[in-house]
């Protein structure tokens, strides 16, 4: 019996010996034994999609991995996050969501996740403030023109869909203004089209898609959420700018894998993303759509998600938005 329960032990060690050097291996390997996927939580030509696919090749370079985007929209992004929720947390399915992955929990009545504790954070991706637009059809050329122009009569506007940071920040200008401006949230992809095409008179979106409309002469832009002005559209006031105060709201992007994941991949995973969002071709990319990053850690990104989810939980609740 003494010597079956030896043999039993010794096997035992082994298996669990074996074992931690596989797990080991793996992280040591991570990210040259299976492509990885970068599941983006919303349709391609978003803002979230932009900076997933800009960033690819980069992390493949700086790894010698291969990384690929795959696209997971639906649900304000929730569907994407349940998935990645369930992955295997080996580093190989890693989450690009934008800032609602900070919203939703508190904007759904079962978003299928929670933002910190089903999550582990990667990095922060760049952020780009929100900003107002209208068709070139609309007489009005200034923020506050808009204001009178919608007190005298029905005026519409496209977001990035309930809940989003380009529909909460346009009520918020509601309330301060005392106007009545009727929403009609799209697809990301989808609504600085609406309102380019006529289908709404104005849109509430973030900077990337709105850019280049806005230079072409598709859009008039009005303002920028942002307490300062934005360098690319150094001629676009900030809302500040007209008396309204304490908006700073942004849109931004980040990367999250599922709770769990070896903190050396992590580790690895945000130098990577660091790195490349440093290089000059990045760098200058996501300038010209309005966005910029800032090197962060694990554990400042960290931070950042905990301060993030409860205040836009408050702004939830302020607005009245809910999605059932």
């Amino acid at each position: 019996m003494k010597i079956f329960k030896k043999i039993n032990a010794t096997g035992l060690g082994a298996i669990l010996t074996a074992f931690i050097g596989l797990h080991a291996q793996a992280q040591t390997d991570w990210p040259k034994a299976k492509p990885v996927t970068l599941l983006v939580a919303f349709a391609p030509g978003a803002s979230t999609d932009i900076v997933a696919r800009s960033l690819t090749q980069k992390l493949s370079e700086l790894t010698g991995g291969n990384f690929i985007v795959e696209n997971r929209g639906g649900a304000g992004g929730n569907i994407a996050s349940t998935q990645v929720k369930r992955a295997a947390p080996d580093g190989y399915t890693i989450l690009v969501h934008s800032v609602a992955f900070a919203v939703n929990p508190s904007l759904y009545a079962d978003a299928g996740y929670d933002a910190v504790k089903d999550f582990s954070p990667v990095a922060l991706g760049p952020k780009t403030p929100n900003i107002f637009t209208v068709n070139p059809s609309v007489q009005v050329k200034t923020l506050p023109e808009l204001v009178e122009a919608a007190k005298k009569s029905p005026f519409n506007y496209a977001s990035s869909g309930i809940g989003t940071t380009t529909h909460l920040s346009m009520e918020r200008l509601k309330s301060a203004a005392k106007i009545d401006i009727v929403h009609v949230p799209y697809q990301p992809a989808a609504a600085i089209n609406a309102v380019v095409a006529g289908h709404t008179q104005m849109a509430s979106t973030s900077m990337p898609p709105a850019v280049p409309m806005i230079k072409a002469g598709r859009l008039k832009a009005l303002a920028v959420t942002s307490a300062n002005r934005s360098p690319l559209l150094p001629d676009v006031p900030s809302i500040t700018e007209f008396g309204y105060k304490e908006f700073d709201d942004y849109t931004w992007f980040g990367f999250f894998a599922p709770a769990g994941t070896p903190a050396a991949v992590i580790e690895k995973l945000n130098a990577a993303l660091n790195r490349a969002m440093e290089s000059s071709d990045i760098v200058e990319k996501f300038a010209q759509l309005g966005m910029s990053s800032t090197p962060n850690s694990v554990t400042e990104f960290g931070s950042f998600l905990k301060a993030e989810v409860p205040k836009w939980a408050a702004v939830v609740k302020s607005s009245g938005a809910k999605v059932d």
